[in-house]
């Protein structure tokens, strides 16, 4: 009977795990793309080079860098696959808007 049992609810538990990893996966994905556009926007605010804020960005994010007025803006976007490739994906979207500092020599 335990055997039974065991059979009956092993696919419910591979499921739940799956679940749980792809979040987990989900979450990370989300908090990288957040600290790649806080560098980024920090690094372009100041005129700097943003290259080491590209480094941090998830494997196949985008980073697209804008500049309104006196201000930045960042956004980083990556695709998550929670449950394989056959379901559809989540899109996880970072923005930072940073004022940019004034360049030596300007008044």
């Amino acid at each position: 009977m335990v055997t039974a049992e065991f059979a009956a609810g092993l696919p419910i538990l591979v499921v739940m795990l799956t679940i749980a990893l792809g979040a987990i996966s989900a979450v990370t994905t989300q908090l990288r793309c957040e600290h790649a556009a806080y560098l980024a926007a920090r690094a372009a605010a100041r005129g700097a080079d943003t290259s080491d804020a590209a480094a941090t960005v998830p494997d196949g994010a985008r980073l697209r860098i804008s500049s309104e007025q006196d201000m930045v803006r960042v956004t980083v976007t990556s695709r998550v696959r929670i449950l394989g490739a056959t379901l559809p994906s989540l899109t996880m979207t970072a923005t930072r808007l940073a004022a940019q500092e004034p360049r030596a020599g300007s008044p």
